[in-house]
């Protein structure tokens, strides 16, 4: 959670200063347009005046502009709003203490390309292919909610239904046309005789879990019995809760009997899969907690015997954790900010940064601490020169702190080698025309631009930058000759946001994990106004999306981790088992062995979660749980509500035998 995602939500931040703005002449403040519809990279002037309870101007002036979410739109000090991305926006004024807004809704961009998916190997005749095609904008954002409208040429080769299904007619090439607006892309394609005479399903039966991934081959054969190399297969599935992927991956979320299809223009192999449920459901213990109810707590980062907890506040906490069941807290770290969002150790424990926003006198950047006594860590140093409008996250790899810079969106990369005298070495951006700095109440923001999370692995950076999605870059791995001092781009992936929660949320990517071949994107999803300090229910949402990162140039999405009701936030993985935080959803801990697809919840992947609403929390009896670490064999969940929960995994349910249903 960004600090000033609380003041933008609006007025969050603004209400907490009105009681010494109010006068109390004004009753309301009309805010002009009142409704406009506005494109995206649009600028627009607004107006407000401040009426009294009879109806008359008062004479006083607009005392702040403000436009939410601050991921749609940003306003200057003369009502000058820029708009960053579609949605539905508003705009406010405070004239004498109070509040008046105007409503935008900023239509989406228009399609710039459609990128249609090649076949890699001839259509047969009578076989069909669903077509891979995606809309997308200048800025590279898909669209599945854009109509497109298709076309074959020669139809005699080829037709082309309005979904995208291409049937092979006859012999020969043909161009597939998709277009939306006025944009449209092509693919030729070549329809071939079908040499398959023959086709068999490798083993005819086969079983497996829910969630499991399940990779059916086909055996095929010409009419004279000699193999044939790589045939054209399309495969179905019968049953409901179960999908087959074009490349024969099976997967099923419910246990049944499922038969299963592979064709081949008229040539037909069938089989069946028994899938059974997948089981494995465990128990959290809790073994110890260290409760808050006066502050809200963040981030937490393990290291040894201690554990360092950070607040939406101006300080750490230190607690020995020796006997997980009674930690004791030894120490803390204060400084000047309203939130210290993020706090972590280098691996040997001596040397820790945590991150500061909010700051009274508008430093905010980090500061270093030294940790060899881990029980009573002392401050050595802070960097702020070129971050002083603060930092949400930092990572430490070697001696560089790899950060977020919220004025912005940019990411800074510091080296503390001299611990006494830290400095800025690197700084990357995604380009935006539109980006740049708002001044929200004293607090300076990125508008158009916002870098939320960062992880370095294996001299990969992942950072998680928002509406831009997934962005991975090298800081050292050598694919691109990029080092610390020198990243460089690697990939990227692009999520739509609107698309996945509707017009009105502040949504984007949040947080990132490398494990394996998969890159775990967690998305933050806020409604537009909100007040942190509340201590009212808040209700965020948003997914985990399963990023296959096994062609790192390439990344694309195999599986979704959604939890109802409940949004994601920080995570961490170890020995195939994910621990998270899931805001409303409390702690949640997910099986990711194996190959993934699909949709990880539905699948019973989940095998254990925790509810951490405490009567005596922050906000009495609701979980808001930030995140999760494992140390050793044991689980740490960290809630704003309620402090740290400290857990063991117990061994597996023996739910007992279940018998499957026919298809």
């Amino acid at each position: 959670m960004r600090n000033v995602v609380v003041f933008s939500g609006v007025m969050a931040g603004t209400l907490a200063f009105a009681p010494a703005l109010r006068a109390q002449a004004v009753a309301a403040v009309e805010v002009g347009p009142s409704t406009v519809e506005a494109e995206v990279g649009q600028r627009i002037s607004f107006t407000a005046i401040g009426r009294d309870s009879a109806g008359q101007e008062v004479d006083l002036p607009v005392s702040a502009w403000v436009a939410i979410p601050f991921d749609l739109a940003g306003a200057d000090s003369t009502g000058t709003v820029t708009f960053y991305g579609p949605g539905i926006a508003r705009v406010g004024a405070i004239v004498g203490g109070q509040v008046g807004f105007a409503t935008v809704t900023v239509r989406p961009s228009p399609v710039a390309r459609i990128d249609l998916t090649p076949l890699s190997r001839p259509l047969v005749v009578g076989g069909t292919v669903a077509l891979g095609a995606t809309a997308r904008t200048a800025t590279g954002v898909p669209s599945e909610s854009v109509e497109l409208t298709w076309k074959t040429d020669p139809a005699s080769v080829a037709v082309v239904d309005p979904a995208g299904l291409v049937t092979g007619v006859a012999p020969g090439r043909a161009t597939v046309t998709a277009s939306a607006e006025d944009v449209e892309a092509t693919v030729t394609i070549e329809v071939v005789e079908n040499p398959v005479q023959r086709l068999v399903l490798k083993p005819p039966t086969s079983t497996a879990r829910t969630g499991d991934v399940l990779r059916l081959q086909i055996e095929a054969e010409e009419r004279d019995g000699q193999p044939v190399a790589d045939p054209f297969v399309r495969w179905s599935v019968t049953g409901e809760g179960a999908t087959m992927g074009p490349d024969g991956a099976f997967v099923a979320e419910r246990p049944g009997r499922y038969a299963v299809t592979a064709t081949s223009g008229e040539r037909v192999a069938a089989g069946s899969v028994t899938v059974t449920p997948r089981g494995g459901d465990r128990v959290l213990q809790v073994l110890g907690r260290a409760p808050m109810s006066e502050f809200q707590a963040a981030e937490q980062w393990i290291v040894g015997d201690y554990l360092y907890l950070s607040s939406i506040a101006d300080r750490v906490w230190v607690y020995d954790i020796s006997d997980p069941a009674h930690p004791v807290k030894t120490d803390s770290i204060m400084v000047d900010a309203r939130t210290v969002n993020d706090v972590s150790l280098t691996p040997d424990g001596r040397i820790g940064v945590l991150t500061r926003e909010g700051a009274s006198d508008r430093r905010n950047g980090i500061v270093f601490f030294e940790a060899s006594d881990p029980a009573h860590p002392k401050v050595v140093s802070e960097y702020t020169e070129t971050v002083t409008g603060g930092v949400h996250s930092a990572f430490i790899d070697d001696h560089y702190v790899y950060l977020t810079d919220d004025a912005t969106g940019s990411l800074r990369v510091i080296d503390f080698a001299d611990l006494e005298a830290p400095r800025e070495v690197a700084r990357w951006q995604v380009e935006n025309p539109l980006a740049g700095t708002i001044d929200l109440m004293g607090q300076m923001i990125s508008g158009g631009r916002y870098l939320h999370d960062v992880q370095v692995v294996d001299g990969l950076a992942y950072l998680a930058y928002w509406k831009d999605g997934l962005v991975i870059l090298d800081v050292g791995n050598g694919i691109r000759g990029g080092s610390p001092e020198s990243p460089q781009f690697v990939s990227q992936l692009k999520f739509n946001h609107r698309d996945l929660y509707g017009p009105e949320w502040l949504s984007g990517t949040h947080e990132v994990f490398r494990y394996k071949n998969y890159v775990f994107v967690g998305d933050e999803v806020f409604p537009p106004t909100f007040d942190i300090s509340a201590r009212t229910r808040i209700a965020p949402r948003g997914i985990v999306h399963v990023v296959d990162v096994s062609d790192i140039e390439a990344p694309r999405k195999v599986a979704e981790y959604p939890v109802p009701e409940a949004g994601a936030h920080n995570m961490w993985v170890k020995e195939d088992v994910l621990v998270m935080g899931y805001y409303g959803g409390g702690g949640r801990v997910l099986d990711v062995s194996g190959e993934l697809h699909g949709n990880l919840y539905a699948a019973g992947r989940e095998i254990a979660s925790l509810w951490t609403g405490d009567p005596e929390g922050y906000r009495p009896n609701l979980p808001l749980t930030w995140g999760a670490r494992w140390h050793g064999d044991l689980i740490f969940f960290n809630d704003i509500n309620s402090g740290v929960w400290i857990t063991r995994l117990g061994e597996p349910i023996d739910r007992g035998s279940t018998t499957a249903p026919p298809f």
